[in-house]
Order: structure tokens, then C-alpha cells, then sequence
């Protein structure tokens, strides 16, 4: 099992990354939330990891810190939730955002993501809560959220491009992923027009 990779950031094509550890790429999927935290090319990275173990393939997932990973490992046990969707959730809101959902019963903002209906949105709030008893304390401290820095990024590729299969690949339809970039700012990397999509989103359009 690969818990943890240290290495040099090679290659991004969100929601995929290549990290170089000694000679060997390793290919991860991350949460957006990774993403547009992660250095420019070329840059050392240490990343927690996921690894998923099926038939027809052994798959990577990547995270900025041990909380992400551990959200993650808890989503896909929920029913329904799997590692897709998980990400999917991941990428949309920060793990502060996902407590506060938790905590406050707050279905409807989970709705709001991709994949997310009432009855799932409903049955992670009773099961994630349940394994999570001491996020009620966290959840009281957690009521002047201040932003994470986010680092920035850019690719040889058309950022709109990648950014709209990006957002596809987290199960936005392309006309909802196109909606969300419309309008933002063309100079943006990948990274800002996903994490600016998905802030409009989240926000309700």
C-alpha cells in the first residue's frame, strides 16, 4: 500500500497529476481543493495517498493533508459514495465548509454539487456526522473560517479547456461546465478558472 509520495511535480492535467519519485511518475487523481494548492512544475511536492485496488487497474489518489485523506476514506464508505464522487465533493467545498454542512443539517448546499441528490446529501449528513463525533467542537470554533492560501499554477494547455474537462470529469455536464467558466477572467490557470467555477457554483451561479 502507498500512503505517502515525495517527489518533483511533472505533469497537470486536472484532475490528473504526475510526480517523479526517483525516476518512477506516479499518476494521481486529486480534489480540486489539492490542485490548486500544489506548486508550479517542477517544484517538490509531498502528498498523502489513497490507493484503490480493482480488477482492471491499481488507482492514486492524492491529498494536500491527512484531513483530506481521511474525509475521503470516510465518503467512500458512505452508501453511494464512491471514489469519484467523493472527489467531487472534496473539490467543491473545503473541509471547513463540509463540517458546517454536516454539523448545521445543511442538505441543500450539499445538493449543489455534482451527483449529490436529497437522499445522498441527507445520508451523508447522518453517517459522516456519526463518524466524526468530534467535529461538533471543531464546528464551534469554525464560525470566522479564514481562506487557505491557494498556490497557482499554469500548463503548456488551453487553461478554459482543461479547466471545462476538469469540471467534467468531477460529473458537471459541459453545458453546466461551460456556463460555470462563462465569463471569468480568459488570463486565469486552470487551477483559478476551476477553483473560481466551482466558488460560483457553490454560491449559486
Amino acid at each position: 500500500m502507498i500512503g505517502r509520495l515525495y517527489g518533483t511535480l511533472l505533469e497537470k492535467h486536472p484532475p490528473w497529476i504526475v510526480i517523479d519519485v526517483n525516476g518512477v511518475g506516479y499518476e494521481l487523481e486529486t480534489s480540486m481543493t489539492t490542485l490548486v494548492s500544489l506548486p508550479e512544475l517542477g517544484s517538490t511536492v509531498r502528498l498523502h495517498t489513497h490507493m484503490s485496488v480493482r480488477e482492471d487497474a491499481h488507482l492514486l489518489y492524492g491529498f494536500g493533508n491527512e484531513e483530506e485523506r481521511q474525509l475521503f476514506r470516510a465518503l467512500i464508505k458512505v452508501n453511494g459514495v464512491g471514489p469519484k464522487l467523493a472527489l467531487a465533493i472534496l473539490s467543491g467545498m473545503d473541509s471547513d465548509a463540509f463540517i458546517n454542512c454536516v454539523m448545521e443539517g445543511d442538505s441543500q448546499a450539499l445538493t449543489k454539487l455534482p451527483g449529490v441528490g436529497k437522499k445522498t446529501a441527507e445520508r451523508l449528513i447522518v453517517e459522516m456526522r456519526d463518524r466524526f463525533p468530534h467535529w461538533q467542537q471543531r464546528h464551534d470554533l469554525l464560525h470566522n473560517p479564514a481562506d487557505g492560501a491557494k498556490g497557482t499554477g499554469s500548463t503548456a494547455n488551453d487553461p478554459r479547456a482543461d479547466a471545462e474537462a476538469a469540471l467534467t470529469s468531477l460529473g458537471y455536464k459541459p453545458t453546466e461546465a461551460s456556463k460555470m467558466l462563462s465569463g471569468l477572467d480568459e488570463t486565469l490557470s486552470t487551477e483559478a478558472l476551476i477553483k473560481a467555477a466551482l466558488a460560483r457554483q457553490m454560491a449559486g451561479g
